[in-house]
């Protein structure tokens, strides 16, 4: 007959109870961990989701606010990335709660090691107060062709840091805001019209008289010249080995460029004695669309009208 020894039971049952204690304890912890983490993962999709509602909320609350016609593109730009990074810091702050951190003690580090942190954040400091100077002052805006930095484009977007330009041959330029706002900018597209100025040189033996008046009559030919301003060539210098000439015509910033190089062209053919290609046509406006009229208020506002306007006559 087989007989047990039950003098060790009372022995090993202390230790299956904190084996069970321990594994339990573990699995909780370990629950309590995934649940924290599903937690968290769920306020980052919701905050990048709010992020994005809410940038979408201010460009249209800034759009609507705008007494113009076109909704100022810069402050829509602005508005809507500050409010873009409030909504991402809040939504950092929840999902350091959410995983047990103390946010209180993280804010005293913070305060104690102010010094260094303000050190460090210097330049992104520097470059959020330069973007509010620019926006307060509007040296440019939205759309706008600048020459900043040794760097030349059209602005597409203006935010906290930096201002995104887009260069004659499609590059993309990144600028930080204290660099644009501490340097010289010059706004190519701030006035309606400008001033373009071909300077060339011709020998000094060559018969002026028909170049300046071929020059004169090319350029009042051209549409892209304004009527309302005259046509200028003149002598602006006159050198050992040649003459310097001058053609200024004023014309809309867009056809600067086009027109400086077509003056140029002609110039330098006239000296030559060749004949000048026909002027560009004229550039067909587009017809604006009409607005269609508004009809009757409805409602409390149309009663108001309607009130205010008197009985309607037959």
């Amino acid at each position: 007959m087989t007989t047990f020894d039950l003098s060790n039971v009372p022995r090993v049952l202390p230790k299956l109870k904190v084996e069970e204690a321990v594994a339990a304890d573990l699995v909780s912890r370990g629950t309590q961990l995934a649940l924290d983490l599903a937690v968290a993962a769920i306020i980052i999709l919701v905050t990048l989701w709010a992020s994005r509602w809410a940038s979408t909320l201010a460009r249209s609350i800034v759009g609507r606010m705008s007494r113009h016609e076109t909704p100022d593109a810069t402050l829509q730009t602005f508005f809507a990335s500050l409010v873009r990074y409030i909504v991402v810091i809040v939504g950092a702050v929840a999902v350091l709660q959410q995983l047990g951190v103390k946010t209180t003690s993280i804010l005293a580090v913070l305060g104690a090691a102010s010094l260094a942190v303000g050190l460090a954040l210097q330049g992104a400091l520097t470059n959020v107060a330069a973007g509010v100077m620019i926006l307060a002052f509007r040296p440019y805006r939205v759309g706008d062709f600048i020459e900043t930095s040794n760097r030349k484009g059209t602005v597409r977007a203006l935010d906290l840091f930096t201002t995104e330009l887009t260069t004659p041959d499609n590059l993309k330029v990144v600028l930080p805001n204290s660099k644009v706002f501490g340097d010289v900018i010059v706004n190519h597209s701030y006035h309606e019209r400008r001033r373009v100025d071909a300077v060339f040189k011709v020998p000094i033996t060559a018969d002026l008289a028909p170049i300046m008046a071929g020059l004169k009559a090319r350029a009042e030919a051209d549409p892209r010249a304004m009527k309302d301003a005259p046509v200028v060539v003149e002598v602006t210098s006159v050198m050992h080995d040649g003459v310097e000439l001058a053609a200024r015509v004023w014309v809309m910033p867009s056809d600067h460029a086009g027109l400086l190089a077509d003056l140029l062209l002609a110039a330098r053919l006239l000296e030559g004695g060749q004949p000048l290609p026909p002027p560009p046509p004229p550039k067909v406006k587009k017809p604006i669309p009409a607005k269609p009229a508004k009809g009757r208020r409805s409602g409390l506002g149309g009663l108001r009208s309607r009130l205010k306007a008197g009985p309607d006559r037959p």
